[in-house]
């Protein structure tokens, strides 16, 4: 930065540029003709190359001008930018929330409905944060958490959303076509969501469990989130461990089906959880996210 030039120096020799003759780039910076002269002159002695080529009617630039106007004109550009993205900043900072959830939920529940909020609330925005985690908290810059479990979290204002049920789902196709084939849990083709973040989540282990089945624990495709499983069982490649807040949806619109007689309360429920003071937008979303999940 020592041998950086005055920016005066650069904004006069940017709006030459620009422009294409003092006169122009004079009536641009409001000063006079002879003032962009000298600050031109004053920028050749600094960097100790001419920029302009004086020896030709009407002047042009030298080629060491052409390279410095093209880095001028980006660098103010940039900087032009930056300021008027802190600006917007400051005047909407009070009118943003930022919500942490889980990836499914915020693919699979959160987003579909998000619109409905902005139809009500346009003037808010609402930024949606899924952490590689899959554990939602309050961090500083959170306003609100989306939290999957039995409550008990010591931090924050938190209340219970909806109860989460989970059911085995498939493709109507392979639903259809495991029944009529007499296939059941014990054997039909499994996908997995594994990831090392995850653990808190049941999986078909636990359901099998609980349901008295037994089978091999590696049986079965794995992917590590539920995005990505889910596509695969759209596909028709196997029957995943559905939770109601990731594929209810796909189950309205058809897209997949549930395993006949398969639902099973786990006793966990999604929570929303805010600040001991939250503010205003985040307690109209927090209704809103009421609303929605009744």
């Amino acid at each position: 930065m020592n041998h950086f030039p005055p920016l005066r120096l650069l904004v006069t020799f940017e709006a030459l540029s620009r422009h294409g003759s003092m006169r122009d780039a004079a009536a641009r910076l409001n000063v006079t003709q002879p003032a962009v002269s000298q600050a031109i002159k004053a920028l050749e002695d600094y960097i100790g190359v001419r920029l302009i080529d004086r020896s030709v009617r009407p002047s042009r630039m030298t080629e060491e001008g052409e390279l410095l106007a093209r880095a001028v004109r980006e660098g103010l550009g940039r900087i032009s930018a930056t300021l008027e993205d802190i600006r917007a900043m400051q005047t909407d900072a009070d009118r943003q929330i930022t919500v942490a959830c889980t990836l499914g939920v915020a693919t699979y529940w959160l987003m579909p409905r998000l619109s409905g909020f902005y139809d009500r609330h346009p003037e808010i925005t609402v930024n949606v944060q899924a952490p590689a985690s899959d554990l939602p908290v309050l961090s500083p810059g959170v306003d609100i958490a989306l939290r999957y479990g039995t409550g008990g979290w010591r931090e924050g204002i938190n209340g219970k959303l909806f109860d989460e049920i989970v059911c085995p789902v498939g493709s109507p196709d392979l639903v259809a076509r495991l029944m009529e084939d007499g296939v059941d849990l014990d054997t039909a083709p499994l996908i997995h969501v594994r990831n090392p973040h995850n653990q808190h989540w049941a999986g078909w282990e636990d359901y099998l469990a609980v349901k008295g089945i037994t089978r091999p624990r590696s049986s079965g495709q794995s992917f590590n989130n539920y995005v990505q499983a889910m596509q695969a069982v759209i596909d028709g490649r196997g029957l995943m461990l559905g939770w109601r807040s990731i594929t209810e949806r796909a189950v309205l619109e058809g897209t997949l089906t549930e395993w006949p007689n398969g639902t099973h309360d786990l006793g966990t429920a999604y929570y929303v959880s805010t600040g001991v003071d939250p503010s205003k937008d985040a307690l109209l979303f927090t209704q809103w996210l009421r609303e929605e999940a009744t």
